[in-house]
C-alpha cells in the first residue's frame, strides 16, 4: 500500500513518512492522537512491530510523544524567545525576578528554578575561558529552568574560586542583584563579553537535567564576562533545547557614510 507516495521504501519508512507528512502540513496539530498502532496495523496490512517502528522513527524525530496506554500524540512545542542580548540590558526594578522570570511571567506562564553550588574542576574549555588551568577547582551555580513545571533550559555560571571564595555567590540562594553585581561589588566590573554558540547532540546529563526525548539537539551558548583589563570573571553555559527554544537576536543598523 502507497500510503504517502513511497512505494518502494520499507513499510516502517512508509509509516514514518505518512504521519511526517500529516504533521508537516498540519493535517495533524499539536495535541492531536495519532490512529491506534491496530489501526495502523489494518491500514498498511503490517504487523504490530512494523508499526511500532515506524512511530518510534518519528519519536526520534522530536514530532511525536508516546502516553501509554493512551497512545501517540503530535508533540506541544510552546518556544521561548532566548535573546542572549539580553544579559547587558537592566535588571527587573523587581528584586524577586530575574529577566527570565520578567519575561516569562509577562506570557503568562509560570517560571521557577532550581538552584545549586558545587566546586568542580575545570574542563579543557571551561578552563580556556576562564583563564585557569584545567584541573583547577572553580565554583558552578548550576541552575535549571523551569517553565509551568517543564525543564526548560540549563544556565550554569562558572566563577575562579580565588574570586568569589566567601561570597554570596557560594550560597544556592537566588540573588536578586545578580552575579554581576556581586562581582562588581568584589572589583571585578564586566566590562565586555564574547558569546559563542554550538549546535550539539546532548549529554546524558543534560538528557537527565532537562528530561530530553530522544534525537533533541541543544544549542549551548557560552557567555564570558571580563573586566575591562582582560580578566575573565565568569563563564556561564546556556543549554537550549532544539524543540523548547527560538533563538533571537537584534542589530540596529548604523549608518556608514561609505554606502
Amino acid at each position: 500500500m502507497d500510503v504517502a507516495g513511497h512505494s518502494g521504501a520499507p513499510a516502517y519508512q512508509r509509516i514514518a513518512a505518512t504521519y511526517r507528512n500529516k504533521i508537516i502540513s498540519g493535517e495533524l496539530r499539536p495535541g492531536d492522537q495519532l490512529p491506534t498502532e491496530h489501526e495502523i496495523t489494518e491500514l498498511f496490512g503490517v504487523v504490530r512491530q512494523t508499526v511500532r517502528s515506524g512511530l518510534s522513527v518519528l519519536v526520534t524525530e522530536g514530532l511525536i510523544v508516546a502516553r501509554r496506554p493512551h497512545g501517540y500524540f503530535v508533540r506541544q512545542r510552546e518556544h521561548m524567545v532566548y535573546r542572549p542580548q539580553q544579559k547587558s540590558r537592566p535588571r527587573p526594578a523587581t528584586p524577586e525576578m530575574d529577566r527570565f522570570s520578567q519575561q516569562i511571567v509577562a506570557e503568562g506562564r509560570t517560571p521557577s528554578q532550581l538552584i545549586e553550588v558545587s566546586l568542580v574542576q575545570a574542563g579543557p574549555e571551561l578552563a580556556e575561558r576562564l583563564q585557569v588551568n584545567p584541573g583547577d577547582t572553580i565554583v558552578a551555580r548550576r541552575r535549571v529552568r523551569f517553565i509551568n513545571g517543564e525543564p526548560t533550559n540549563i544556565n550554569d555560571s562558572h566563577f575562579p574560586l580565588d574570586l568569589v571564595r566567601d561570597s554570596e555567590i557560594m550560597s544556592p540562594a537566588y540573588l536578586s542583584r545578580g552575579t554581576d553585581q556581586v562581582l562588581a561589588e568584589l572589583g571585578y566590573r564586566q566590562d565586555y563579553a564574547i558569546d559563542e554558540i554550538f549546535v550539539r547532540m546532548p549529554t546524558p546529563d543534560e538528557i537527565h537535567r532537562l528530561n530530553l526525548g530522544p534525537g533533541t539537539p541543544v544549542a549551548t551558548h557560552y557567555d564570558t564576562g571580563y573586566t575591562a583589563a582582560g580578566q575573565a570573571v565568569q563563564c556561564t553555559v546556556n543549554v537550549l533545547p532544539g524543540d523548547r527554544h527560538k533563538i533571537v537576536f537584534e542589530r540596529q543598523w548604523q549608518d556608514d557614510p561609505g554606502n
